[in-house]
């Protein structure tokens, strides 16, 4: 006999309260497994499709962990040292940037010269706040980056875990499926498989769209010759998760640093801006559908409300589960609905007249 609906629910709930409080307490602990678990997921798929090519689940473990190893050794070795250089010198560079935006203003509107209007006041204001705050946020997050993800971690303790989740990765979940309830198993094993579509649509799809497009933009704002492009393009790339927002913030930023840099080049200009359309193009027409493909599920409010939630309560770990979670409770939440919208209390006697016509149908029937 099944358990009641309310034992059900008292279960699962002691179980995500479970799952909480060890992420509060076992936080900066679990950091490199759940990190670890993220990426064994990510490959899982390589490591399929090596399998399927006739290497070993140990073979392409050790393949795609040996491929995976110097990349980062490479990009952490060329690119990071010049990202952290441009994002300094940006953030340093700030004041005057203003400057220059004031007298840019003042030269096209001479009211504006006035040093008591608030125009000028906010705009004297803007670069040296920037370079106090931007300071403060880039020396958090180096501080922060150095105190969680360190050296140990990200060499040697983060591609261990990877290794061996990766490599027993299909048994864990077929170990998982045996150990699933035998009178729901057939709903959760549904409900899983649209958990893990959504999962793979967002973080392997969505993943490597962004990747792509902050190398692209990255790439073509550096070759433009563009001050800062690298930071740019990256942090454009970043934020592309959000539909639109990572081309208008980074070709905001851009355009705008090329029009001090290239004044009077204006085909150094149009060429900032026609790389961010190009980028779009791109995403839209080829990315997007190849790599995402249909909607994912979720939303990029709840998304954004997601990562701010778990990140303000349990750092940066909880910003590593927003993802998985958010994904989790939408899938409930549209299980859910779809229930409701099936309950008596929602069709109300709509649901009483299809119960007396089903009766009577298994009565003619009989």
């Amino acid at each position: 006999m099944a358990l009641p609906v309310r034992e059900q629910v008292t279960y699962w709930g002691i179980a995500a309260a479970v799952f909480l409080v060890l992420l509060w307490f076992l936080g900066n602990v679990i950091t490199p497994f759940v990190i670890g678990m993220a990426v064994a997921y990510f490959l899982d798929p390589v490591a399929d499709r090596l399998e399927r090519l006739g290497l070993s689940r140990a073979g392409a473990t050790v393949a795609i962990t040996a491929g995976a190893v110097v990349i980062f050794v490479a990009v952490a070795l060329l690119v990071l040292p010049t990202l952290i250089q441009q994002a300094i010198s940006l953030v340093n560079a700030a004041p005057e940037i203003a400057r220059q935006v004031q007298a840019f203003l003042v030269e096209r509107f001479p009211t504006l010269n006035d040093n008591g209007s608030p125009i000028s006041r906010t705009l004297a204001g803007i670069g040296d706040t920037v370079q106090s705050r931007g300071g403060e946020v880039l020396n958090g997050v180096i501080a922060s980056l150095a105190s969680i993800v360190n050296v140990v971690v990200l060499l040697v303790l983060v591609p261990v875990i990877t290794f061996y989740l990766l490599l027993d990765w299909d048994r864990m979940v077929a170990q998982v499926d045996r150990l699933l309830p035998l009178d729901h198993a057939p709903q959760v094993r549904q409900l899983a498989g649209e958990i893990d579509r959504t999962l793979a649509g967002f973080i392997r799809g969505q993943g490597t769209v962004c990747l792509i497009l902050g190398i692209y933009y990255a790439a073509a704002l550096s070759l433009l010759g563009l001050k800062y492009g690298l930071v740019v393009g990256f942090t454009a790339g970043i934020i592309s998760f959000i539909p639109y927002v990572g081309a208008i913030v980074g070709g905001a930023l851009a355009i705008g640093l090329a029009l001090f840099q290239f004044w009077g080049e204006w085909w150094f200009i149009a060429g900032a801006a026609a790389i961010f359309v190009a980028g779009q193009m791109i995403e839209g027409n080829v990315l997007t559908p190849k790599l995402v493909g249909g909607s994912v599920g979720l939303h990029p409010v709840w998304l954004i409300f997601a990562l701010a939630a778990f990140g303000s309560v349990f750092g940066f770990v909880g910003m590593l589960v927003a993802v998985p979670v958010a994904a989790v409770l939408g899938v409930m939440a549209r299980f859910g609905i779809a229930q409701y919208r099936e309950s008596r209390l929602y069709r109300g006697l709509a649901a009483l007249e299809d119960a007396r016509d089903g009766s009577g149908k298994d009565e003619d029937a009989a």
